[in-house]
């Protein structure tokens, strides 16, 4: 395939793409699972692609590189939460996905749950509170879950069940600071949107909890694509997913989590999340929803790069 020769919004023409992967957060090993699924796709579209494991000498890299567009696969913190970002805005290198204040609200799970709420976006109560004082005793009736605020992919999540005579004893490693939220029940479903269209809804299906084995082990859980489930619940999650992508300012591609207690009908649906750098890899969510849609993950990819901006 010739060398690819894509116009941006500037008018500058794209041919040598830097896929950013890999660098500090818990997330490391997924983000270079998904960045080299994306380089090799990327060339497939006949891209030329720089792969950069992303470390302390990142800007004087990419500064030496030149690329004509960043195309960010970093998950969790530092390249998922508006630093790189900033970097990148800086530099004034295009890149995808969600812009620095986007990327920071998405990130934090309590700031973007006030602009779900503002937005008038269904989420379940929520505290802030030191580990200390969750270990001490309970800060809100079980069943409640315990989660870092800035870590993505079931990173360190402890469910507190309705039977639990005590509070969590939690990991030395988890933050000093930590969400404590109600526990939805139900089942987990999610939809992307990619630019301004929601693309559909996949209920995700495993034997116990979606922890972070269940999202990326092979086997770990099963899709549903798409969802089994009420029109009425599809068409919110639709229109939820949207309106949650631009509450909180997102660009390019993003995924809405949601709880939907089947019982309750459409109250019990809540928004969760939105990640603003979903999973690509081969057992991730939106490159699954892409090819129910007609997009195949080379295309995927080849639209977040042609999106690709500076000031998003």
């Amino acid at each position: 395939m010739n060398e690819a020769q894509v116009a941006d919004s500037s008018g500058r023409t794209i041919s040598t793409v830097a896929v950013l992967m890999g660098g500090f957060s818990a997330e490391r090993e997924v983000s270079l699972s998904s960045g080299k699924e994306c380089a090799a796709a990327l060339r497939g579209e006949g891209f030329t692609v720089i792969e950069v494991d992303a470390g302390p000498d990142l800007a004087e890299r990419l500064a030496d590189l030149k690329p004509d567009v960043v195309f960010n696969a970093l998950h969790g913190r530092w390249g998922e939460d508006g630093c790189v970002q900033g970097i990148l805005e800086w530099m004034k290198i295009p890149y995808t996905h969600s812009g620095v204040l986007a990327s920071a609200l998405a990130m934090d799970k309590q700031r973007s749950k006030d602009a779900f709420r503002a937005a008038g976006i269904p989420v379940v109560d929520s505290v802030i509170r030191s580990r200390d004082e969750i270990m001490a005793a309970h800060v809100m009736e079980p069943p409640y879950v315990v989660k870092p605020n800035n870590e993505g992919s079931s990173v360190g999540v402890y469910i507190v069940q309705e039977a639990a005579n005590g509070p969590p004893a939690l990991s030395e490693d988890m933050p000093g600071m930590l969400m404590v939220e109600t526990y939805a029940p139900g089942r987990e479903m999610t939809t992307t949107v990619m630019g301004d269209r929601a693309l559909t809804v996949t209920d995700i299906l495993t034997d116990g909890w979606y922890d972070y084995h269940a999202k990326y082990a092979a086997g770990g859980s099963r899709h549903e694509v798409p969802a089994n489930i009420p029109q009425e619940i599809f068409d919110a999650c639709m229109d939820l997913a949207l309106r949650a992508h631009q509450a909180l300012g997102c660009r390019g591609v993003s995924r809405t989590d949601f709880r939907w207690d089947e019982a309750r009908g459409l109250e019990g649906l809540i928004v969760l999340e939105v990640n603003t750098q979903p999973g690509m890899t081969p057992t991730s969510l939106s490159p699954e929803q892409g090819v129910h849609c007609g997009i195949s993950f080379g295309q995927m990819c080849r639209w977040m790069v042609e999106d690709a901006s500076c000031g998003r």
